[in-house]
């Protein structure tokens, strides 16, 4: 095993250095690690919180002066416990891991569901040095639910919002105005990441339109590092071959992709 390999599957002990509430159940843990520094935006670590599990998650932040942090919602067990740490208190990281988006420049449209923003704000602040122009829609089921506006809106030239309940900007699913734009406009890639049956639908219409895609996918994953295949979708490991794949790749997994997801047990469950 190489020097790297070896490096980034050791866990690191960091101290939580800042906590931002961004809305009643998303919070912000800020932290120092050199290694995510090096990460490419769309990867992951794996996040141990001491005597209760470790969890994969997106970063939210890469600094090249080591300051990362993650965005987490409280939905289980172990997000329960992160979310009641204090500044201070330590956590362990492995990684980062997992392929990254591949950037492009020129014309881009980047959608976000839920806590899907999170790896796609690093990805915003690195295609923005290419440069890149960006169109950035997000998606929530209510105001209350939505986060990271204010860095969004800072970045990025064309920004739209959407809620289920029409609570904040326009009302429905985010993926409708993304239908309109992709009427209108040619865009040189489109990123996206959240709820798998919003990626299914981005993916048909960028194949509608014969326009290049990626995804970011959130899914069970245990190891981290492709051994266990907890993540296993149709012929790739999330956790190995993604977290972000290309349009070539989700044409290999129709049958799975938007279809039906693997408990932590292995089962599968449909969307």
């Amino acid at each position: 095993m190489s020097a790297y390999l070896t490096n980034i599957n050791r866990r690191k002990i960091v101290k939580i250095q800042e906590i931002r509430e961004e809305n009643s159940t998303i919070k912000t843990f800020t932290f120092h690690d050199k290694r995510c520094a090096e990460a490419k935006p769309g990867q992951f670590v794996m996040v141990w919180i001491p005597g209760v599990d470790e969890i994969p998650m997106s970063l939210s932040t890469i600094s090249p002066d080591g300051l990362s942090s993650i965005t987490v919602a409280e939905v289980g067990e172990a997000t329960k416990a992160l979310h009641q740490r204090k500044i201070d208190d330590v956590l362990g990281i492995r990684g980062p891991y997992g392929n990254g988006f591949t950037l492009t420049s020129g014309k881009v449209m980047i959608v976000g569901g839920g806590t899907g923003l999170t790896p796609l704000v690093p990805l915003v602040e690195s295609l923005l040095k290419l440069p890149a122009k960006i169109s950035f829609l997000i998606g929530a089921k209510t105001k209350d639910e939505l986060f990271l506006l204010d860095r969004l809106g800072a970045a990025v030239q064309e920004l739209t919002v959407a809620t289920e309940d029409g609570s904040y900007g326009l009302k429905g699913l985010v993926t409708d105005p993304a239908e309109q734009m992709l009427k209108r406009q040619r865009f040189n890639m489109i990123y996206a990441c959240g709820p798998e049956r919003m990626l299914l639908r981005m993916f048909l219409l960028a194949e509608q339109h014969d326009m290049s895609f990626q995804a970011s996918f959130e899914r069970y994953i245990r190891c981290g590092i492709g051994i266990c295949g907890s993540c296993c979708m149709g012929e790739f490991r999330i956790c190995k071959d993604g977290p972000v794949f290309s349009s070539r790749q989700l044409r290999k997994v129709k049958n799975e992709f938007g279809v039906f997801k693997r408990e932590a047990d292995g089962s599968k469950v449909g969307f």
